[in-house]
């Protein structure tokens, strides 16, 4: 089946949310295959009853799903959690109640018709099935309306089989479902945003002077990052709020498609050491104002105004949602949280933020760099100063470096990494560039392991965090952790096309290859520019056998050693040896040494696997972090029986 005929296919599938009590598992799991067989996807698991609290991502997946099943029962009528369950989908008009054992509905549910599964013994053809699928598909037609997307969206791409998604997965099943029903609607469309959601937006520069900008994007960057730390909260990621810099629609369209309730915005007026600094918090469904507040301050008090409006945010917020929670978005003091009270390396840092972002060119990167050292040496115990000096390093490695000095810069940064982690031991981003710097810098999955795991306990609320994270998971074939962090990742930064690369990524690491091309999609609608995307979806046709289509894409890729090694790989599958030698040849000659991996793969799809392991263990030697993907790749498939294959996979720590 082709990837055009698998999504005509699913295209009419229904989704369903489940609920149900744990004592009524053995009648619920039967209803919930005969519900799949009968054409509804449904999300369902055995951990989903009891507790107090009301999980974000279980609400996420209410939200976002065609319709509500709730299964009542004896025991089900007294659960806390099926009733939480069953009040979102009467709120919503999607709720479709079920009978177990005539049990009758609780107060308040008794104005539904519930459909009773007496009688049922197990079929998929059932009456009873039948009519549960067919009040699951009139409540689609309703919710469909109820979630309008946004203009301009995407078509919402193919949807996750959730019996795959949860392959080995225990509890961190639920934040990865609720992501694959967020990305079920398209991750661009509009759904209701839950209370706890909130954007910060690049605050204005009001100073008249362009140079003052960074000042204002990195102070909102700061609270933004304040308000990460707390988990009550979800916190729009900045690329995605940055899309709306110009302020060119109003509010409630910003929140719409951010998926947000609240949305922060801010001005910054600076005026030598003087500064004033105004934060408004706005209702997304109203437009109108819940919060605002003007701060006059001196320079060396912007510490504490970050602080003021950090909280402010949080009280109006947290104490809402989660009422016995303690509203306290600091995350600690200052230096527990990476921070600094010295302006001076405040200041140097935030103009090493800005040229980092920029990132069009070694000698910005390297700007950028000597901005971080002038914080490090103004305040040596600033450790975002340090985390942000290991991954200017790296980055500097990655995309400059010599071979000669690629161990010197890895070194450095790895030293960078741990001295931020010994300041300040909950900073994620510390614990993310530690092992990203360790796995594609020193090649090394098993030292990576430890500092990934330790970031994703303490970054839940970053989506750089999470992304990095899920595709150390997807190539260490870990497919439920990645899955997991990288559709909360998307959740968090959703108008970001290098977080939908991400996630094509983690899709084609898993082998799911039709699934990877929408995401991939979406990131080429955002950045029609973006690189190694047309290469990524042209890998996933050659894996779908669609040939032609894989070579269109491999010519459209601007990176250009993608480019050459796919056009090699393509060209030589249509028979046609002589362009295949033609890129082959220019790959070698142009790229050289610095593309080994990308050798490899065309030698060995060529089926010289001598050649092609030679190139591999060449590559290990000279540190090419192309061998990150070895572990899975598919273009690697021919070498996987072969003995120096395995011993080149145990050097890379995949073990």
């Amino acid at each position: 089946m082709t990837g055009h005929e698998h999504n005509r296919t699913t295209a009419a599938r229904p989704t369903a949310f489940l609920s149900y009590a744990r004592e009524d598992r053995a009648t619920a799991a039967p209803l919930a295959r005969a519900l799949e067989a009968a054409g509804v996807d449904v999300w369902w698991d055995t951990k989903i009853e009891g507790g107090a609290a009301f999980s974000q991502a279980i609400q996420v997946a209410l939200e976002s799903s065609d319709a509500v099943i709730v299964l009542w029962s004896r025991a089900s009528i007294g659960s806390d959690w099926v009733l939480d369950e069953a009040a979102t989908g009467r709120q919503l008009k999607k709720l479709v109640p079920v009978s177990l054992d005539g049990t009758e509905p609780p107060l308040g549910f008794r104005q539904y018709q519930a459909i009773t599964l007496a009688g049922w013994h197990g079929t998929a053809e059932a009456d009873q099935v039948a009519a549960i699928v067919r009040s699951v598909r009139a409540a689609a037609g309703h919710a469909l309306h109820h979630f309008p997307h946004a203009a301009g969206a995407q078509a919402a791409p193919d949807r996750m089989s959730r019996r795959r998604l949860l392959v080995g997965a225990t509890g961190a099943a639920l934040a990865g479902a609720a992501g694959w029903l967020a990305w079920r609607r398209g991750v661009l469309g509009v759904r209701a945003a839950s209370g706890n959601t909130v954007a910060v937006l690049p605050f204005a520069n009001l100073s008249g002077d362009p140079q003052q900008d960074y000042f204002s994007d990195g102070l909102a960057e700061e609270v933004r990052a304040t308000l990460a730390r707390n988990l009550n909260l979800m916190v729009m990621a900045e690329a995605s709020s940055a899309q709306f810099r110009d302020r060119s629609d109003d509010a409630v369209t910003i929140a719409a498609k951010l998926g947000v309730a609240y949305l922060l915005d801010g001005t910054v007026r600076r005026s030598g050491e003087l500064l004033r600094i105004t934060a408004d918090l706005v209702d997304g469904a109203t437009g109108f104002s819940r919060w605002s507040q003007t701060f006059d301050r001196g320079v060396r008090n912007v510490f504490a105004v970050q602080s003021e409006i950090a909280d402010a945010v949080t009280n109006a917020l947290v104490v809402r949602v989660a009422p016995g929670s303690v509203p306290a978005a600091g995350g600690g003091s200052v230096a527990a949280s990476g921070g600094t009270t010295s302006v001076i390396a405040y200041d140097a840092y935030l103009r090493g933020r800005a040229l980092y972002d920029l990132s069009v060119d070694e000698a910005s990167e390297r700007a950028a760099l000597a901005q971080f050292d002038a914080a490090i040496a103004a305040d040596p115990n600033y450790a975002a100063a340090h985390a942000a000096r290991a991954r200017s390093l790296t980055a500097i490695a990655n995309q400059y470096g010599k071979a000669s000095e690629l161990t010197q810069l890895y070194d450095a940064a790895i030293a960078a990494a741990q001295r931020a982690i010994a300041i300040a031991p909950l900073l994620a981003d510390a614990h993310s560039t530690l092992g990203f710097t360790l796995f594609q810098g020193r090649l090394d999955a098993r030292a990576a392991r430890e500092p990934f795991e330790r970031s994703r306990e303490v970054g839940a609320g970053e989506a750089t965090v999470l992304a990095r994270y899920a595709q150390y998971s997807a190539r260490t074939g870990r497919d439920a952790q990645a899955t997991e962090a990288m559709q909360r990742a998307l959740v968090l930064d959703k108008l970001n096309p290098l977080i939908h690369r991400a996630a094509g990524s983690v899709e084609y690491a898993a082998r799911r290859y039709p699934r990877s091309i929408p995401p991939l999609q979406q990131a080429l609608s955002m950045n029609p520019r973006l690189s190694r995307a047309h290469a990524a979806i042209g890998d996933a046709w050659l894996q779908l056998g669609r040939v032609e289509d894989a070579r269109t894409e491999y010519s459209a890729e601007p990176a250009l050693e993608f480019q050459r090694a796919g056009l090699a790989i393509a060209e030589h599958r249509l028979g046609r040896l002589p362009a295949a030698k033609a890129a082959m040849s220019q790959l070698v000659a142009e790229d050289g040494d610095r593309v080994l991996y990308q050798q490899a793969q065309v030698l060995a799809q060529w089926g010289d696997r001598d050649a092609a392991l030679e190139r591999l263990e060449h590559a290990l030697g000279v540190g090419d972090s192309g061998l990150i993907y070895a572990r899975n790749d598919p273009l690697l498939d021919p070498l996987r029986d072969h003995a120096r294959f395995a011993r080149l996979l145990h050097r890379l720590g995949f073990d």
